[in-house]
């Protein structure tokens, strides 16, 4: 293993997390910018009020998982390597969680993990085919991220630097539930 990883877990009041870390415009326009937006079953846009997919929780679990090269001057073009394994360990916790509490799990932006580097189905205008697995992110329904991690699990994200990975990554990532609390 190239990196220690260290989670970082939280959970909050829905209403509160919505209220405070939802800015669906600000994030809408930040996804049009984006070239899977419309081309992915995970991305926005969504054809309903993605608010109402919400509503019948009352808590949020969020995970920050922050990962820590252990070569200080590893390639930023190596960050998906880096990220790959961490990525289908959440996915895989999140919908063991999900279907545990009957909860509502959000994944991570970028390269779908299940199609194997195909292109979605939703460009030709046909149904996810891992739609049992696939799951939005959580800037997908207008949540601010950045300051999820640094102001709920206390993690500033970084940003790589000169072609080379910052300190850390962070991934964020979400269920929204009901129930007593769940075990990470």
């Amino acid at each position: 293993m190239d990196y220690d990883v260290e989670d970082v877990i939280a959970v909050i009041d829905r209403e509160r997390y919505v209220r405070d870390f939802r800015d669906v415009a600000t994030f809408e326009e930040c996804c049009r910018q984006c070239p899977n937006y419309g081309n992915r079953w995970g991305c926005p846009p969504f054809d309903h009020d993605t608010l109402h997919d919400l509503l019948p929780y009352s808590k949020v679990m969020i995970v920050g998982m922050k990962i820590s090269p252990r070569d200080s001057k590893m390639p930023l073009n190596r960050v998906y390597d880096l990220m790959r394994p961490e990525l289908e360990r959440a996915n895989e916790r999140l919908l063991s969680l999900e279907k545990q509490s009957g909860g509502m799990a959000f994944g991570f932006v970028g390269k779908c993990p299940y199609c194997g580097g195909a292109p979605c189905a939703r460009r030709e205008g046909k149904p996810c085919r891992h739609a049992d697995m696939v799951r939005p992110s959580l800037e997908a329904y207008g949540f601010n991220v950045s300051l999820t991690a640094s102001e709920v699990l206390g993690i500033d994200m970084q940003w790589g630097k000169d072609g080379n990975m910052p300190r850390y990554l962070t991934l964020v990532c979400a269920l929204f539930f009901n129930g007593p609390d769940l075990q990470w």
